[in-house]
Order: C-alpha cells, then structure tokens, then sequence
C-alpha cells in the first residue's frame, strides 16, 4: 500500500512540475517580426528603399532609420536617401577597433536610428492585448555613431505602448566608438486591446550622427497565474505530501 501511495504521489508531484512549466512557457510574442529579419529589399532605409515587415517608420521617407544585415552595417552598410549613397556605422569595416559585431546577441538583422537628424520612431500596432493585464517588454540595444564623423556621442531610447513611455539610461559612446549590445526590460499595463509600439531614438548631437541599435523585441504577458490554476497546484502539492508524510518521522 505504502507503494502504491508513493507512487501516487511521485505522479502527482510530476503533474505539478509539469503545470508549472506550462505556466511558465504559456507566454508568446505579440510582437511581429521583433528580429527585423523580414524585409521588402534588404538593407537600406525604412520608408526609403525598404522596409522590416510588421513596423512603421514614421514619417516614411523622413525618418534616418535603417535595417541591416549581419556583418554589413560597417562594410557595404545600406541606401540612405541623401545623394545615393550607402550609410555605414564605425567599426572593425571602417577602420575603427571598437568592437561592433557583426549582429546583436539576437543575430541576424538589426535596425539603427539615427538619435539626431531626422528623428523619427519605429513603429508597430499591436493587438490581442488584455486591458488591465501586465506585459513585458524586452530587447537589444546599444550605441553607435555613423561613420565618416567623429567625436563622443550620447544615445538612449524612449519606448512607449499606447500612452506609457519608458526610457533606458543614456549611454556615452567614444569618438568613432560603440557601446557594447545590452539588454533592456520595462513593464506596461495595457489600457486598450490594441496598442502602438514605439521606439523613439534620442540622442546627441546632431553634427556628427549618433545611432541606437535596436533588435530582439519582444513582447509577452507578464507570467503571473491566475488565482484558480494557483490554487489547484496549491492543493495537488498538499494532496501529494499527505500520502507521504506519514512515511517519515521526527528524530
């Protein structure tokens, strides 16, 4: 009997662990295309030559935003709209030992916006949220400058959902230099079911191009179960201890 008990309670303390890793992964992105991987012409400007499936430079065409390949954001960079020209960031491709890799630490395609001249955000509608619900917000950034410019720099991000807006630290970034890629996380609480997304570089300044890098995006409802499924897990555990407590004594 004291078999079968054990047995019964190794399985139930095996659905538990299972329920709370569904809990756990249940969570999915809300944001489309967070990497920048899919895009209408390959590297270039957003609104210009091309554009990252999903996201909205605004105002098209005026914004210096960009998308880039791994590995060509300092070698044969992308088509800016000014004379016909590619825009290139300093680094190891430039003639600068600053350490920009060739991608962020999501790989593939990264998008940078120029934080001075010709400001605008990149933008993405999303849908299927939950008013009242909490999310989660988390991706790459870092900070660089366009090259054939030179002198320090500062960048930061301001990041908002629908009204919220949240901004990263601003970061200094040497002449000709780049930041290092880090990794950001903010909270929001939706207030409709449907939100803008939007990341507005801002940096300085203006004569000698700062950009911040953006990859990675993505958004998931905050992982806080509901009452009901804690309750049940709850339960289960003590259920579960019940059958073997009575197997082992006090000292």
């Amino acid at each position: 009997m004291n078999i079968l008990k054990s047995k019964f309670a190794f399985s139930a303390l095996s659905a538990l662990a299972a329920a709370g890793l569904a809990q756990s992964t249940m969570a999915s992105n809300l944001v489309s295309n967070g990497g920048f991987e899919s895009t209408t012409h390959g590297n270039g400007q957003l609104g210009f030559n091309t554009d990252a499936t999903g996201w909205f430079s605004a105002p098209p065409g005026g914004s210096y935003n960009f998308v880039f390949a791994s590995g060509t954001s300092d070698t044969t960079g992308g088509l800016s709209q000014f004379g016909g020209a590619n825009l290139t960031l300093w680094g190891p491709g430039t003639g600068s030992a600053n350490g920009l890799p060739a991608s962020s630490p999501a790989g593939g395609n990264f998008v940078a916006l120029d934080s001075a001249f010709n400001v605008g955000p990149i933008q993405q509608t999303i849908t299927g949220l939950t008013v009242g619900k909490t999310y989660e917000l988390s991706f790459f950034w870092a900070g660089a400058q366009q090259s054939g410019h030179d002198g320090p720099t500062t960048d930061k991000f301001q990041v908002s959902l629908g009204s919220q807006t949240r901004s990263t630290a601003v970061v200094n970034v040497a002449d000709r230099g780049f930041t290092g890629w880090m990794q950001q996380t903010f909270t929001y609480t939706a207030t409709g079911s449907s939100e803008v997304l939007s990341f507005l570089a801002v940096g300085t300044p203006s004569g000698i191009p700062p950009f911040a890098l953006l990859d990675g995006v993505s958004l998931t409802q905050a992982s806080v179960p509901d009452a009901n499924s804690t309750l049940a897990l709850l339960g289960l555990a003590g259920f579960a201890f019940a059958l073997v407590a009575p197997r082992f004594r006090w000292v």
